[in-house]
């Protein structure tokens, strides 16, 4: 691809977690204009993006992506170079309970914005369409479970095998951006990330929930017997990760984007009990130690054993690496959330009090 020194990328999904990430680092590292367009579900968070809110190369635009008229004039008015596609409803426990959400938006909507990508693309100049990159931004769970064994490692070449109606509706995805490349041309990258944990991220998910929990002396829930093994990528890294494919990568491939750190689900949950036990040793709980809290719950239906992610291609030949251990982002992110308790409090507001505590009677 050959890069513009000041492209105009479209980011959708930009107001969620690893979005805001992305255009934080976009805003603060490069010279390039960006619009976000985002739907404002309850994770998506403007207040993700305060910081930059005010740069001039930075706008903002609430949007659906299954509305195909406002994103065909959000296309001709912003001309963007790159589309970097990260829209999504992406929690397994929500998809078991309410499947159709995910449909509408993952596959229905990415359907909307190939449509209107590949009609916007069929009229640019010939320079520009050779250099323009549709991004999409996917996970690793499309590609099933690895089971117990402690060997073997998702690949690109992977077959997709999903568990969850989430993971079934990021792969129909994948599998729509691949036909539309395949079909009419249209210049795609596909990455497929492991788990993404840092700052900002809605606190439904296993580490920010751990975190608030404990701090509130609440139970800190665990499925199962926390055996299951993910892989962490630490989410600033995956932002350089995903700014390195979108401007360095050939079109059609696809990469896998993993933090090389496989821990345990019970494993994550008492190293994060042990920095609160050290940066906040209140014990107002009854509690000699926060991993007094951790309680086991009911294993989900369809739960995965082990993700883990190969990801020598995205080395070898665009050179990223992540910077961040598991244990230094860790403390970073609890170092986080300890400093910014405002945004914590701004964020848990109603659907996401309602739905938590139902989940887990917390």
């Amino acid at each position: 691809m050959k890069e513009f020194n000041f492209m105009n990328i479209l980011i959708t999904g930009g107001a969620g977690f690893i979005g805001s990430a992305v255009i934080r680092y976009l805003i603060k590292e490069t010279d390039h204009k960006i619009l976000n367009i985002d739907k404002l579900t309850y994770a998506g968070n403007l207040e993700s993006l305060k910081e930059i809110s005010n740069n001039s190369r930075y706008q903002f635009c609430k949007t659906d992506i299954t509305d195909k008229e406002s994103l065909t004039k959000i296309f001709q008015q912003f001309q963007p170079n790159a589309v970097m596609h990260l829209a999504a409803e992406s929690h397994v426990d929500r998809s078991i309970s309410s499947s159709a959400e995910f449909i509408q938006t993952n596959i229905v909507g990415t359907f909307q914005l190939l449509e209107v990508c590949r009609q916007y693309w069929i009229n640019l100049s010939e320079e520009k369409k050779q250099s323009f990159r549709f991004h999409h931004i996917s996970t690793d769970e499309v590609y099933g479970d690895l089971g117990e064994s402690n060997s073997g490692l998702f690949k690109e070449t992977t077959p997709y095998a999903p568990s969850s109606p989430y993971s079934a509706s990021k792969a129909s995805s994948d599998h729509l951006v691949r036909a539309w490349h395949r079909t009419y041309g249209l210049p795609i990258i596909i990455t497929n990330c492991s788990n993404n944990y840092g700052p900002y991220h809605f606190p439904e998910k296993l580490i920010p929930l751990t975190i608030l929990n404990a701090l509130q002396g609440k139970k800190l829930p665990i499925y199962g017997t926390g055996e299951q093994i993910r892989d962490w990528l630490y989410v600033e890294d995956h932002a350089r990760a995903l700014y390195q494919v979108v401007t360095k990568a050939k079109a059609g491939e696809t990469y896998n984007i993993g933090g090389h750190n496989q821990q345990k689900n019970i494993d994550v949950v008492q190293k994060i009990c042990n920095l609160l036990d050290e940066l906040v040793p209140n014990k107002t709980y009854g509690i000699s130690s926060y991993k007094d809290l951790i309680t086991f719950v009911p294993d989900r239906p369809g739960h995965d054993i082990r993700y883990a992610i190969d990801a020598s291609k995205i080395k070898n030949e665009l050179g990223w690496v992540p910077q961040e251990s598991f244990d230094s982002g860790l403390r970073k992110t609890v170092l986080w959330y300890l400093n910014n308790q405002e945004w914590v409090d701004r964020i848990l507001t109603g659907e996401y009090k309602n739905w938590i505590q139902k989940q887990y009677q917390s």
